[in-house]
């Protein structure tokens, strides 16, 4: 069954919401964005920003590899455990939009081997502007983008820019080496997306993922509500 998304702060709705058994399944919230926009390393700060006070796991989708997965396990953000790894074989859009089942059975596998869940994070694969996930996979979606990729990203827009339910601007301590006007990206990422909100960050300052995992917990608070 499809999820109803919905953009209205931090709501979060679903027809499907419990698992057979009656349960409330987990709060599922996906993470796509370019090639080395951050996406990973994002993924692995919430991990330590969340896992002493939530139970998460997290699934990352490659084409042909577990890196992603493999990373995160060397950086022991999880127990191991709570880490899974879909090969997608093709396009990450295959996986995450159109053929969501692999993702499907690997996030329910997780909640029968290691939950009860609060939250489950998918990781795309790195892909184009493009990117977008199922509603029948995710609850929301984070598209990350970074500076280093060309001011202009926020206004040539696409799908991910536009109407994903969070907008990270990642590497924003890079903006002066790579003459990035963050500035602008502020204000093209609102004529883009209006009140969706956006979020600029460094993983190398001491704020770091903070910003994020706020809505993330609000988008939680809104689930269980």
């Amino acid at each position: 069954m499809h999820l109803d998304h919905t953009h209205d702060g931090a709501s979060a709705v679903s027809a499907d919401a419990r698992r057979p058994d009656g349960s409330r399944r987990a709060l599922r919230i996906g993470l796509g964005g370019p090639v080395g926009s951050g996406k990973t390393a994002t993924v692995a700060a919430l991990c330590r920003a969340l896992r002493d006070e939530l139970s998460l796991a997290v699934v990352t989708n490659d084409i042909y590899t577990r890196e992603d997965a493999e990373f995160l396990l060397r950086e022991a953000v999880l127990p191991p455990e709570r880490i899974t790894a879909v090969e997608t074989g093709a396009c990450p859009h295959t996986a995450i939009r159109d053929d969501i089942s692999a993702n499907l059975e690997a996030v329910e596998d997780l909640e029968d081997e290691v939950g009860p869940l609060d939250l489950i994070l998918v990781e795309s694969g790195g892909d184009n502007l493009t990117a977008t996930f199922s509603k029948g996979l995710v609850d929301a979606q984070i598209f990350v983008i970074d500076v280093a990729g060309g001011d202009d990203i926020p206004r040539k827009g696409g799908p991910g820019v536009t109407t994903a339910d969070l907008l990270v601007v990642n590497k924003t301590d890079l903006a002066p080496y790579v003459g990035s006007d963050l500035a602008r990206m502020a204000a093209d990422a609102k004529a883009q997306r209006a009140e969706l909100p956006v979020v600029f960050q460094s993983l190398r300052t001491e704020a770091g993922v903070t910003a994020v995992a706020e809505w993330v917990r609000e988008r939680l608070a809104a689930w269980t509500a």
